[in-house]
């Protein structure tokens, strides 16, 4: 059997791995080496080009041989009102895992960006801001959040994700929103609704072009807040979490003011939550994923705060 893994280096001996198996573009590739609490790390990030099977076998050969898996471009399940919603297509994805635990991310963006909004509300005040969710039920705890901090929040769901010009302005509207569309959506496949492969690399103009204009801030996914942005966005804040050099380059051109990233870089780039994820369970030596508590232990320990950049 062909391998699809020529070229690839194992981490040094003392090292942790941690490798983000992603759907997406190949482009945003990374390998960064860091030492955190005085343990050296190799992050890694491979993206398939939305290339299933490739990123399914990825998973099958590097099973055992790395101290965690991200799981990039797709979600493996959401949690969204305090309910867990599995993406069967994606559990089948990655079921060549069986030693390797695998991360999603979905556990760190309940705790980590919760925390950040928190941390930000003296530098943006929120209940002075308009804020634009492109897509919410992913990041359920950052639609609470500043839903608690008082922000005026338009979720968009509804229109970035179904084409259904309907935006949801309150939890309530978002939790009933949930409940009925998770079900269904997480038995269909997830490139539907999430831009994989050569998908991040395109725009799409539609009905919520009005909604970015109305809204202070964006908040969320950045592959979701680029698809849908129009190419004037002078004086908007964007907030989000990977970014890379060609991300901060495409929001210069298109006139953001701010960017802000519910993490710090390591290394040169700024990682996904999966990667994030995958991170904390290889720090933790452990072999699934941690409680709130502990993920919450680990960035107080390490430090992570928001990265505020003024482009």
């Amino acid at each position: 059997m062909t391998s699809v893994l020529d070229g690839w280096q194992p981490a040094p001996a003392g090292y942790k791995h941690v490798v983000s198996v992603s759907l997406g573009s190949s482009k945003r590739n990374a390998r960064e080496e860091v030492t955190v609490l005085g343990q050296p790390f190799i992050l890694e990030r491979i993206g398939t080009d939305a290339d299933a099977k490739r990123a399914a076998a990825m998973f099958t050969e590097l099973d055992g041989r790395v101290d965690a898996f991200g799981l990039g471009g797709a979600d493996l399940y959401v949690i969204a009102d305090g309910k867990r919603y599995m993406f069967g297509n994606i559990r089948k994805l990655v079921a060549g895992a069986r030693i390797t635990p695998v991360l999603d991310g979905s556990g760190l963006k309940n705790t980590l960006e919760r925390d950040a909004i928190a941390q930000l509300d003296p530098v943006l005040n929120w209940r002075s801001q308009k804020v634009l969710m492109v897509s919410a039920v992913d990041r359920f705890g950052m639609a609470e959040a500043l839903s608690q901090a008082g922000a005026d929040v338009v979720y968009g769901d509804l229109v970035f994700g179904l084409n259904i010009d309907r935006p949801l302005r309150s939890l309530t509207s978002l939790r009933r929103v949930a409940k009925l569309v998770l079900p269904v959506i997480t038995k269909l496949p997830q490139d539907w609704f999430y831009p994989t492969g050569a998908k991040q690399e395109t725009s799409v103009q539609g009905n919520g072009t009005k909604y970015y204009a109305w809204a202070d801030v964006i908040a969320g996914d950045t592959h979701y807040a680029k698809r849908y942005a129009p190419t004037d966005l002078t004086g908007k804040t964007i907030l989000t979490q990977t970014i890379t050099e060609a991300d901060r380059g495409w929001m210069k051109d298109r006139g953001v003011a701010r960017l802000i990233t519910t993490t710090p870089r390591m290394g040169s780039r700024n990682f996904a939550t999966n990667v994030l994820e995958a991170f904390f369970v290889a720090l933790s030596g452990k072999k699934a994923a941690l409680t709130e508590a502990e993920y919450l232990d680990y960035i107080r320990q390490v430090g992570f705060r928001p990265e505020i950049n003024e482009l």
